[in-house]
């Protein structure tokens, strides 16, 4: 599990050069291509370095490049923000320290503005390293799972999105998210290759669920930050939402995540709605789906 845990530069190179088409580019398109995406001369070309350097990185004979010419082929892939930083992290890699796996916990001042947040009709949740869900308040409990209530083990979003049923239902593209939960274990993969934890997370999700394999060797990675999201939900309906990414000051490797619906639109309705159902089950038939998926082996 190490070897489909660690990232590659090689592997990631590859990646990035097949999915950028020659108009992409700005290169003409002469003649047959028997490869997605550029050729490794075209790149090497709009990177300034040579095929034969360019080619040693692909191929894994080269393990390292300088800040420059990581620069220089981010540029040239047209690589986003995470996709630049992970390019960085995983070509200038230091050898691996395992360090001490200390537990991620919430600060008083987090649970509660998670509280505050509630007041205020906005569902919010907190993520740790390895999209372990760490805290939530009681509207994102009812909007999406009761993860509190879970045993600790299970307390996991890409565990959710993958490995239970309601998920499916609940997110009205579910696939966007599911790429997207990926490319964002994927970035996590890529600041600690050597989390023991990761490595069994992506060993079950592999296991259990084959979208999840074919979306972990996109080598795709991702950031969120602002953005939107759908839902239907089974008590309330269509909503959707716009989600914001805070980073709380004393853990850098969490992020709230806190939702916001506009006034009078039928989705801050759905929310309000949601807000009054008192000790209403947060996922129907879904908190215990993946601990029955776990105990059955499937």
């Amino acid at each position: 599990m190490a070897d489909q845990l660690e990232p590659s530069l090689a592997d990631f190179l590859r990646a990035a050069r097949g999915r950028l088409t020659p108009e992409a580019a700005g290169i003409s398109d002469t003649g047959r291509r028997r490869v997605n995406g550029l050729r490794r001369e075209e790149l090497a070309m709009l990177a300034g370095v040579s095929v034969d350097y360019y080619t040693r990185l692909e191929q894994g004979r080269s393990k390292s490049a300088s800040l420059e010419v990581l620069d220089a082929l981010a540029d040239a892939l047209q690589l986003d923000d995470s996709e630049r930083s992970h390019l960085h992290t995983i070509a200038r890699r230091e050898p691996a320290r395992r360090r001490a796996d200390r537990p991620q916990r919430l600060h008083e001042s987090t649970r509660e503005l998670l509280v505050t947040f509630d007041a205020a009709l906005q569902p919010a949740f907190v993520l740790g390293r390895r999209l372990d869900v760490l805290g939530h308040n009681r509207l994102a409990g009812l909007l999406v799972a009761d993860f509190e209530n879970m045993p600790a083990a299970q307390r996991n979003q890409a565990r959710f999105i993958f490995l239970d049923p309601h998920a499916r239902d609940l997110y009205a593209d579910w696939g966007g998210v599911a790429a997207d939960t990926a490319a964002m274990l994927r970035m996590d993969a890529g600041k600690h290759p050597d989390d023991p934890k990761l490595g069994a997370l992506v060993g079950e999700l592999s296991i259990h669920s084959p979208e999840f394999v074919k979306l972990w060797a996109r080598n795709r990675v991702h950031e969120r930050s602002v953005g939107t999201k759908r839902y239907h939900h089974p008590l309330v309906g269509d909503l959707t939402v716009a989600y914001q990414a805070l980073t709380p000051g004393d853990d850098p490797e969490q992020t709230i995540f806190v939702y916001r619906t506009e006034p009078r639109s039928a989705s801050r309705h759905a929310l309000q709605l949601l807000s009054g159902i008192a000790d209403a089950p947060a996922t129907p038939a879904g908190t215990t789906a993946v601990s029955r998926a776990a105990e059955s082996g499937t």
